[in-house]
């Protein structure tokens, strides 16, 4: 299963950077008074008791960016929270229940996600009384906490780890069915391609681009095999969406994004990639989906220049994601259609393999044997062992000594090398390097307590 994702929500100046630091036990948010310091999500990988999740921090909820990057960082926050198993709703006790918070509150009341309450900077017991007024916005289990006094950190996390979704031991015996959203920019053949598969006109197919306005999941069966496709509307760039309309549209076609399994990301065979099919590659690369590249329309070109030509296009283009394969299709005809949905299936079934410890472990210390890190502050870096701990995205840990002393180059190496030889050859890996606790021995039986990501 998927690493459970704790998202720490709340105003701005509440102290929610400083609780993500305090957790991870390492400065990984940027702590400042200034509103609005916190705009991209971030990241890191926590372990308590056994369990594992990752901890996300998000943006201050209200905050007008000076920037005007308001909408930018509503939008993360949205993300966060579509994705989150728990939340962590962050006041501030010393400022007290302002109106700010009751709007935060406002924007959780149809979560079903279970939600703690953290009363932030409560320095002594004494303050403790004053956080009742608190119990106004009725969300949550309330504690209160100080990042500053290292005050209740561990009560915290139990309550996280007590909200956690069950471990589920084994695979559910029958496979689930397949989310493929199927995205691209106005007018590359989305709609037709649907149409195709389910072989009925279940969407308005049109040659005025941008006819699709919402994400439709459609439900189907291919050879037995259950899928639900995601059709989206065709994006354009940001400073052309000038209706409500249209950035809503926007806004449910990321949603898909994140609710798919596998994305197909559509090109029109006759056209060029465009700075919107750039930041959709980007948002799906972000968002650590299994991606397919589909040149749609092929019978309009197919020969007339080789695939090949495409293939060294797309990889000169998009060079971090040379490992996403890349299909020639004619959707309106069903021409490869049928193969494309088969490796999207083989892709969802890489994303939810687990390899044995054992079996990584001999694969990471060969790799190093056969090309060791570079020396780092007169010493060579070490690994210590790895192993994996979620699926969907393939996620694996490393133990090392220093993990800054891993270059971005020699991660990618790494990178490679479990892509090569582990059966994630065509999707999205999260590695973690983390530093071994010095209390534990060099055969440790479990995995860091923070880490940083790499894919």
């Amino acid at each position: 299963m998927a690493v459970p994702q704790v998202v720490v929500v709340g105003r701005p100046n509440v102290g929610k950077s400083s609780l993500f630091n305090w957790l991870a036990r390492r400065r990984l948010a940027i702590v400042d008074d200034y509103a609005g310091v916190t705009r991209d999500r971030l990241t890191t990988l926590i372990e308590h008791d056994e369990r594992y999740f990752e901890l996300v921090d998000t943006g201050g909820m209200g905050v007008e960016d000076a920037d005007n990057l308001t909408a930018d960082i509503r939008s993360q926050i949205d993300a966060a929270i579509d994705s989150a198993d728990v939340i962590l709703f962050v006041v501030d006790i010393r400022s007290g229940l302002v109106p700010l918070d009751e709007e935060a509150a406002e924007r959780l009341r149809g979560i079903d996600r279970p939600v703690i309450l953290v009363v932030n900077k409560a320095d002594h017991e004494k303050l403790d009384s004053e956080a009742d007024e608190f119990y106004k916005l009725g969300r949550g289990h309330m504690i209160c906490v100080s990042t500053k006094q290292n005050r209740g950190r561990e009560e915290l996390l139990e309550l996280i780890k007590e909200r956690l979704p069950e471990e589920s031991g084994a695979e559910a015996e029958e496979e689930p069915r397949m989310k493929v959203a199927i995205v691209g920019r106005r007018n590359v053949g989305k709609s037709t391609f649907i149409n195709t598969l389910v072989k009925a006109e279940r969407m308005i197919v049109s040659e005025v681009a941008g006819t699709t306005r919402d994400s439709v999941d459609v439900h189907f069966e291919l050879d037995g095999q259950r899928f639900t496709a995601i059709d989206t509307p065709g994006l354009r760039r940001r400073r052309s969406v000038r209706t409500d309309l249209e950035f809503y549209s926007t806004h449910r076609a990321q949603r898909s994004v994140r609710r798919a399994d596998v994305v197909l990301m559509f090109f029109d065979a006759a056209e060029k990639t465009s700075k919107v099919d750039k930041q959709l590659i980007q948002y799906i690369t972000d968002n650590h989906k299994p991606v397919i590249f589909v040149i749609n329309k092929w019978d309009k070109l197919q020969g007339q220049i080789p695939t090949e030509r495409w293939v060294h296009y797309l990889h000169a283009q998009f060079p971090t994601l040379q490992y996403a394969p890349i299909a020639f299709i004619t959707g309106q005809t069903g021409k490869n259609v049928k193969a494309l949905l088969n490796h999207a299936q083989m892709l969802f079934k890489q994303s939810r393999t687990r390899v044995g410890t054992g079996q990584l472990n001999r694969l990471i210390h060969a790799a190093l044997e056969r090309n060791p890190p570079p020396m780092y502050q007169n010493r060579r870096p070490k690994i210590y062992y790895g192993t994996q701990v979620g699926t969907e995205p393939p996620m694996i840990v490393l133990m090392c000594n220093e993990p800054e002393g891993f270059a971005n180059n020699y991660r990618r190496y790494l990178l490679g090398v479990l892509r090569d030889h582990l059966p994630f050859g065509e999707v999205p890996i999260k590695l973690y390097l983390q530093k071994r606790p010095h209390n534990e021995g060099d055969e440790p039986n479990r995995p860091p307590k923070q880490a940083r990501a790499e894919t």
